[in-house]
C-alpha cells in the first residue's frame, strides 16, 4: 500500500504556496477628481456605489497627497516613487511633447519595471501623458501591454486630441468605437482574465481620463465643450442624456467612472482574485475649479483651493484601498501619506526588495494601512513651478510664488487654510523654510536631468 504522505505534502505546500502567492496589485489613478467628489468622502450628490463599497471593504485614507497638483508630473511622480525635482519632469507636457516628447528621463524606472523584475504580467489601460518618444512609451518602459492616450484630457468618444486620434495600442494608434472608460476598463479586466487564467500575477495601471474636463481644441468644430458621459450614467439619476446643466454632467462623468470601477472590480470576483489582489485608487490631483476648466461643478471638500495650487484642495486627495485578510475592512487612515508610497508599497507586497541603489522620496505605507500605524514621513513637502510647501505634523507652511510672502497653517485646527499664523508663529515659520532649504539641497542627490523638448522642423 503506497503511502498517502507524499499527497497530504503535496497538498499542503499547494496551499501554503496559495497563502503566500505574491498579491496581484491593481492600481487606479483617477484625473482631477476632488476630495469632495465621492460619497464616501461626504459627497451627498453623487451616485458612487461601487467606489463606496470598496472604502467600506478597505481603508478609506483622509490625509492622502500628491506631491504636484499636475497631470504630467504627478504621474511622473507616482510611477517613479520619486519627487519630481528628484526624476526630472517638472512641467506640464505641452501638445508635441505628449506625442513626441521624451518627457520622463530614460534613466528613471518606474513601477511596472520593477514588478516585472519581480514575475509580474504589467499592463497600463488609460491616460499615459509623460512622454511618448521612442524609448518613452509605456512597452519601452516596462509594461507587456498599453492600451491608451498619449496625451491628456481627450475626447471620451472620439480619442481625439488637438486635432489627432489619440488612442494606441502598444506604440501603434488604434481606431475603436465607444467611450474612453469603457474602452479602459473592458480592457482591463480582460487582462485580468487572461493572466489569472495562466496563473501569473498581474499589474495593471489604470489611469483614467476621467472626470477630466474636455476642452474647446478637443471637440468637433462649433460644438460647446461640456462634461461627456454615456446615457447610463444621466439614467442613474433618472436625467435626460441631453442634460445641459454643468453639475448634473459632471456627476454624471464620476457615476461613469464609478461604474466602470466596478467593472474592473467585478473581473477580479469572476476569476476569483479578489482576496488575492491589493486595490488602490487615488486622484492624480485635487479639483480644477476655474470656470473654464472645472467649469464650477467639481469639490475638495472643506479644503481650500484645487488643482494647481499647493493649497489642500489642490494635493490632498481621496485615496481608497483594499487588501482582504490584510487591510481591515471598513477602516480609516488619518495617517499622513501620499502617492510617493505607492511603488514602495507595491514592491514589498510583491515579496520584492526596495530599491537600494536609487533615491526613493516614498515609504511603504503599508503599515499604516494594514495596521494603522503612523506616518512613515517626519514630514511631506510639496513643490509645482514656484510654489513649495511642507507640512510638519499639523503644520504646513506655503509660498505661492518664489518671491510671495510665507503662509503657516495649523491644519488641526484650521483645515481649511483660513487663518495665517506666519505673525504668530515666526520660530515655526523659521524652522519650516530651513527644512525646505535643506530639502532642495538633498534632492540634487541621484537626481536626473530634465529634458527639453526640441521640435523637430517640418
Amino acid at each position: 500500500m503506497k503511502s498517502v504522505f507524499p499527497i497530504v505534502f503535496a497538498a499542503v505546500a499547494i496551499f501554503c504556496a496559495q497563502l503566500h502567492a505574491a498579491p496581484n496589485i491593481l492600481f487606479i489613478y483617477a484625473d482631477n477628481l476632488g476630495h469632495g467628489d465621492l460619497g464616501c468622502y461626504g459627497n451627498k450628490e453623487v451616485k458612487t456605489p461601487h467606489l463606496d463599497r470598496l472604502a467600506a471593504e478597505g481603508v478609506r485614507c483622509t490625509d492622502f497627497y500628491v506631491v504636484a497638483s499636475t497631470c504630467t508630473v504627478s504621474r511622473g511622480a507616482v510611477l517613479t516613487g520619486r519627487h519630481p525635482l528628484r526624476n526630472g519632469l517638472l512641467h506640464q507636457l505641452v501638445v508635441e511633447e505628449n506625442w513626441h516628447g521624451i518627457g520622463l528621463p530614460h534613466r528613471e524606472r518606474i513601477m511596472p519595471q520593477y514588478l516585472k523584475d519581480a514575475g509580474y504580467a504589467t499592463a497600463c489601460f488609460g491616460k499615459w501623458n509623460i512622454g511618448f518618444a521612442p524609448g518613452s512609451r509605456p512597452t519601452e518602459r516596462g509594461f507587456d501591454e498599453f492600451l491608451g492616450c498619449r496625451s491628456g484630457n481627450i475626447n471620451y468618444f472620439t480619442h481625439t486630441y488637438h486635432g489627432e486620434y489619440d488612442l494606441f495600442r502598444g506604440t501603434e494608434p488604434h481606431h475603436m468605437e465607444g467611450y474612453s472608460g469603457d474602452i479602459f476598463a473592458e480592457a482591463a479586466a480582460e487582462f485580468i482574465s487572461r493572466q489569472s487564467a495562466a496563473k501569473r500575477p498581474f499589474f495593471v495601471y489604470l489611469p483614467f481620463n476621467a472626470p477630466h474636463y474636455v476642452s474647446s481644441i478637443n471637440m468637433p468644430k462649433g460644438e460647446k465643450p461640456q462634461w461627456q458621459a454615456p446615457d447610463r450614467a444621466f439614467a442613474a439619476y433618472g436625467w435626460n442624456p441631453a442634460e445641459t446643466d454643468e453639475k448634473r454632467r459632471y456627476l454624471a462623468v464620476i457615476t461613469a467612472l464609478d461604474d466602470n470601477v466596478g467593472r474592473v472590480l467585478a473581473a477580479l470576483d469572476a476569476t476569483g482574485q479578489r482576496e488575492n489582489t491589493l486595490v488602490a485608487f487615488i486622484s492624480d490631483m485635487g479639483p480644477i475649479l476655474r470656470p473654464t476648466h472645472g467649469l464650477g461643478v467639481a469639490s475638495a471638500g472643506i479644503y481650500r483651493d484645487g488643482a494647481p495650487s499647493l493649497y489642500e484642495g489642490g494635493i490632498r486627495v481621496p485615496a481608497l484601498f483594499r487588501w482582504p485578510g490584510k487591510i481591515p475592512a471598513g477602516s480609516v487612515s488619518k495617517a499622513m501619506l501620499s502617492h510617493l508610497d505607492l511603488l514602495p508599497a507595491f514592491v514589498t507586497a510583491a515579496g520584492a526588495a526596495v530599491p537600494k541603489a536609487r533615491i526613493l522620496d516614498g515609504r511603504d505605507c503599508l503599515p499604516a494601512l494594514t495596521k494603522n500605524a503612523t506616518t512613515p514621513h517626519e514630514r511631506l513637502f510639496f513643490h509645482l513651478r514656484d510654489a513649495i510647501a511642507v507640512r510638519d505634523g499639523s503644520l504646513k507652511l506655503i509660498r505661492t510664488k518664489a518671491k510671495a510672502e510665507w503662509e503657516l497653517y495649523d491644519l488641526a485646527t484650521d483645515p481649511s487654510e483660513k487663518h495665517n499664523l506666519t505673525a504668530e508663529r515666526p520660530q515655526d515659520v523659521q524652522r519650516l523654510a530651513d527644512a525646505i532649504t535643506q530639502w532642495q539641497i538633498d534632492l540634487k542627490n541621484d537626481a536626473s536631468e530634465p529634458v527639453r523638448y526640441r521640435a523637430s522642423k517640418k
